[in-house]
């Protein structure tokens, strides 16, 4: 009983899982968009109505019409008359005699239906056969109907066909699409007729076919299309459409998605304390945002009310200062019109100098008009060059705001600076580790940035992955010392400012060398010609340009002739441990042969004789002497990697030992492209010398060495060719001549 009730409360509690998006109300026949989401047929037609399509709204079921929807097929003379398809109309307009909305008459290319889903609020494309093409949900409208069944458990099921009142349903048509009495199911199943042939079913209120009909050729569906990620049938499988796609039976589609739908089920109801550990957490979480939703407001508001408030105080002294001038000017102006009031006639000033005329007194007269004379001659003079003692403008008063508006009008909340962006061309792993990257286009500025590394090599421990971290770093670049060597490392980036920390940009993994790195210079004193190389001044690079024996050898190639080999090495020998370094090679030198080799082998080779043999000749005459046969066994004194026009010669093993006699077979050989990057690590202790791509650290050719003394790198050229070492992450170290146990500083 409790078990009935659960499956009771579990039903109705799915109800808003059967509600169609468009009408929501439960599904009825249910088409299955390209989005995967669900909406009823009839919702669909009228959404494609309203969007201006015309004829496409075709029942995917192709099912018979139900006799108790069309009355006509009571009579049997109605039944006799054919009615016009649905589709007919649609294969009209496909064929370029109609016009709907979106397509031209006549036109090529057929018309693609884009339906507006309202679940995901995006466009789907439906193909030119629109809702034609869909298939129909019937495990959906299964379990809509065991649902309504659950909900209203004793209703019973009315024949369709009965008079008023009908009687109770006890059988149902599947081909009819209807519920019958048993009286109307003889009525409308007479003996002898094809109707007869229908099985009757249980009374239902929807019907079905009995299984999934491929809409293009209205066959039961075989197969399911992993790459269409749709059901097809047996034709759809021959057709071009799906030619060279993984297609597998429905059997095994149909195991791979219920083991897959089991086990997630099982781990949901498996984890039912997580989930509702976790329903409580964004419980609490709506809780804090509530909170710190109304103290954000709070805070805003207490913002602007305290620019009101500076707005206010600044108004007041702004306003107070324009007072305080204006009375300024009026005592001025008013002090300026009494002076020329008292020079009226009868009054002030003119009356006293009238009556100071009428003095016969002369010493007491010239004492009198001297004072007087001076008053009369001011005001003579402001007569003559009148000027109002105070301006009426305001000009100088005015307010500039602009800045201010603007301010005022950019006024937002602080955001967190986006998610950095790697540069991916400039960060790169040697001595040391370079990561650079950028802010987007429209971020947020950065105060500073945080650097988190870890190794992805290590074993993994319990718990969430450990991050080095490097805080506050100011700029858009940032230095990592002393990585391991041969480990993979993973970096990220993040920007923080006075809003917070930002997103942290996407990881970059970089693999660092198999070997601490050897530092060196171009030694051009042993083998190299100045008339042909040229060595940078900081002696990190060298290119070789092809001169007149060059020249001379191509114009001579049918006599024989002699071709100049020249030699550059590094002024670093290596006694002991494992050694990486790294260049690169110009993709357009003519023949460069990059390796190590021992360095009393090296100088002999260079102090003989001034050219090496071409191609053309070898010193090996071919006669078997027994010294070469005591030679077999002994390890090669140098190990090259032959570069030539964007391309590296590999061989079978023999042929990189070569050295400079240039004997590689070409038999045995293959090419490769030439990477951005060359790496060499040398293995003093076991007489190994590995070629990588820097890049990738894919190996390319690993060769023996002997390693009974000093190894130095060594660069040849033929023709023209350029090499240049990488550079050091961190500073230049200082110049060595032989070093020994290298290691990685701590």
């Amino acid at each position: 009983m409790d078990a009935l009730v659960r499956i009771s409360t579990s039903m109705k509690n799915m109800e808003k899982e059967l509600l169609c998006p468009v009408c929501q109300e439960m599904y009825k026949q249910p088409l299955v968009l390209p989005c995967t989401h669900n909406v009823c047929q009839a919702c669909a037609r009228e959404v494609l109505g309203q969007q201006g399509y015309i004829g496409h709204g075709g029942d995917p079921s192709s099912e018979p019409t139900s006799p108790a929807s069309t009355p006509s097929t009571r009579s049997p003379r109605l039944s006799r008359r054919t009615l016009p398809k649905p589709d007919r109309l649609d294969r009209l307009l496909k064929s370029g005699f109609g016009t709907y909305p979106g397509r031209k008459r006549g036109a090529l290319h057929p018309q693609t239906i884009l339906f507006p889903c309202p679940a995901c609020q995006g466009d789907v494309e439906l193909g030119e056969r629109g809702l034609s093409g869909l298939f129909r949900n019937l495990t959906l409208e299964r379990v809509v109907e065991r649902y309504r069944q659950s909900v209203s458990v004793g209703g019973a099921i009315l024949c369709q066909l009965c008079k008023p009142p009908p009687l109770e349903a006890t059988k149902g048509c599947t081909e009819c699409r209807a519920t019958f009495c048993n009286e109307c199911f003889k009525l409308f199943h007479p003996w002898g007729t094809q109707k007869a042939q229908h099985e009757p079913t249980l009374p239902t209120l929807s019907f079905r076919p009995k299984g999934l009909m491929c809409p293009d050729h209205k066959e039961e569906v075989t197969h399911y299309c992993k790459t269409c990620q749709r059901l097809v049938c047996q034709l759809c499988r021959v057709r071009r459409t799906h030619s060279g796609h993984k297609i597998t039976p429905v059997l095994s589609a149909y195991q791979a998605l219920k083991d897959k739908l089991t086990k997630s089920l099982a781990y949901i109801l498996g984890n039912q304390d997580t989930v509702q550990t976790q329903i409580c957490e964004l419980e609490e979480t709506i809780r804090h945002t509530e909170v710190s939703g109304q103290q954000a407001k709070e805070e805003v508001s207490q913002l602007v009310r305290g620019l009101g408030a500076m707005l206010d105080e600044k108004r007041t002294s702004l306003l107070q200062a324009i007072e305080e001038c204006q009375q300024e000017r009026l005592s001025r102006l008013s002090a300026q019109i009494h002076e020329h009031q008292s020079l009226l006639d009868g009054s002030g000033l003119v009356g006293y100098a009238q009556e100071v005329l009428k003095e016969t007194d002369q010493p007491c007269f010239v004492q009198a008009a001297k004072q007087l004379h001076n008053r009369i001659a001011r005001a003579t003079e402001a007569l003559q060059t009148f000027r109002p003692a105070a301006s009426s403008s305001f000009r100088h008063y005015q307010l500039d705001v602009g800045r201010e508006m603007k301010l005022l009008t950019e006024l937002n909340f602080l955001r967190v600076p986006e998610a950095p962006v790697i540069d991916t061309q400039r960060t790169f792993a040697y001595d040391q580790i370079f990561l650079c990257w950028r802010l987007p286009p429209h971020s947020p500025p950065a105060w500073h940035y945080t650097v988190e590394f870890r190794r992805t090599d290590v074993p993994a421990q319990p718990g969430p992955a450990r991050w080095q971290r490097r805080e506050e770093v100011r700029g858009t670049s940032a230095l990592l010392e002393n990585p391991d060597t041969g480990s993979v490392y993973v970096l990220r980036v993040r920007g923080c400012n006075k809003a917070g920390y930002g997103e942290y940009s996407e990881d970059v993994h970089l693999h660092t060398p198999p070997a601490p790195v050897l530092h060196f210079f171009l030694d051009g004193r042993w083998g190299a010609s100045r008339e042909r190389l040229a060595i940078s001044k900081d002696q990190r690079a060298v290119r070789s340009i092809p001169g007149l024996p060059l020249l001379l050898a191509a114009e001579r190639l049918l006599t024989g002739c002699h071709l100049s080999v020249d030699v550059v090495l590094g002024d670093v020998a290596v006694t002991q441990g494992r050694s990486y370094w790294a260049c690169a090679v110009d993709p357009a030198s003519y023949l460069v042969k990059v390796g190590v080799g021992l360095e009393s082998k090296l100088q002999e080779s260079f102090q003989g004789a001034p050219d090496v043999i071409s191609p053309r000749y070898d010193p090996d005459s071919g006669h078997d002497s027994g010294a070469e046969d005591a030679a077999v066994e002994a390890l090669p004194p140098f190990a090259f990697l032959t570069i030539g026009m964007g391309k590296i010669l590999l061989g079978s093993g023999a042929n990189s030992n070569a050295g400079l006699t240039g004997r590689d077979g070409p038999a045995a050989s293959c090419t490769v492209p030439l990477p951005p990057r060359l790496g060499i690590c040398l293995d003093y202790e076991r007489g190994r010398v590995s070629f990588l791509d820097a890049v990738s650290f894919r190996g390319l050719l690993e060769c023996p060495l002997d390693c009974s003394g000093p190894v130095c790198p060594a660069f040849c050229f033929i023709g023209g060719g350029a090499v240049q070492l990488q550079e050091p992450v961190g500073t230049k170290p200082e110049r060595k001549v032989t070093i020994g146990g290298f290691a990685k500083l701590d």
